[in-house]
């Protein structure tokens, strides 16, 4: 009787065990094997456009500058700031996005700005203000869908993600990495939480298909 409880004891710690691994292998605290295009025979987009001449294509100019803030380690905090980009160690999902286009050669803060002032009708705004509605996900949405390439909301489609490209869900936004896991899905580099560890995660299988809203290429 005794040996029974044991092995059942046993069993049920092991699968508590796997059950523990599973969590936080997809937490993406243990870090999971990355792939290239180079792995699944895609073409690397390179745009045809250098918006801030610097000698470094669109495409690869905004995954670069995401790279670079998330380096920052920004921490999670919704603020208001009157200068409309944030000035201090913060910032949100919609930062992640702002940042990486600022720096090469797209300033959302004035971009979003002038098309809702041109298009105001296709914005759930009752006041503009140029501080702050560059940082929300729908009007980011809006503006892309307005000025940018709209691209496939498929995950399967893998060939048609590359890195530096935009991802728009429900409630959330960020960049396609160059980085892709085993089935060839990108990863995302995003800033969705304060409990959030790394900010280039393989986690966009997790999130529903109907979850993703938009994808968009700016060049």
């Amino acid at each position: 009787m005794k040996r029974k409880i044991i092995i059942i004891i046993c069993i049920v710690l092991i699968l508590i065990a796997v059950t523990i691994l599973i969590s936080i292998y997809r937490l993406n605290i243990i870090p999971h094997k990355e792939y290239t295009n180079s792995d699944f025979n895609i073409e690397t987009y390179i745009s045809s456009v250098d918006k801030d001449n610097d000698g470094i294509d669109d495409q690869t100019d905004i995954l670069n500058n995401v790279k670079k803030y998330i380096e920052s380690k920004p921490k999670y905090k919704s603020k208001y700031y009157g200068t409309g980009y944030p000035d201090d160690e913060y910032g949100v999902c919609t930062d992640v996005v702002a940042f990486g286009l600022k720096d090469a050669g797209y300033d959302l803060m004035e971009l979003v700005n002038q098309d809702i002032i041109s298009n105001k009708e296709q914005y759930n705004i009752e006041v503009i203000d140029k501080n702050i509605d560059f940082r929300r996900v729908q009007n980011l949405n809006v503006y892309f869908k307005n000025n940018s390439i709209s691209l496939t909301t498929k995950l399967s489609d893998i060939e048609e993600w590359q890195g530096g490209d935009i991802i728009v869900f429900k409630d959330h936004i960020g960049i396609i990495s160059d980085k892709r896991n085993r089935n060839g899905i990108p990863f995302l580099i995003h800033h969705a939480n304060p409990a959030q560890i790394n900010y280039e995660e393989d986690v966009l299988e997790l999130y529903r298909q109907d979850y993703i809203i938009g994808h968009y290429r700016i060049s």
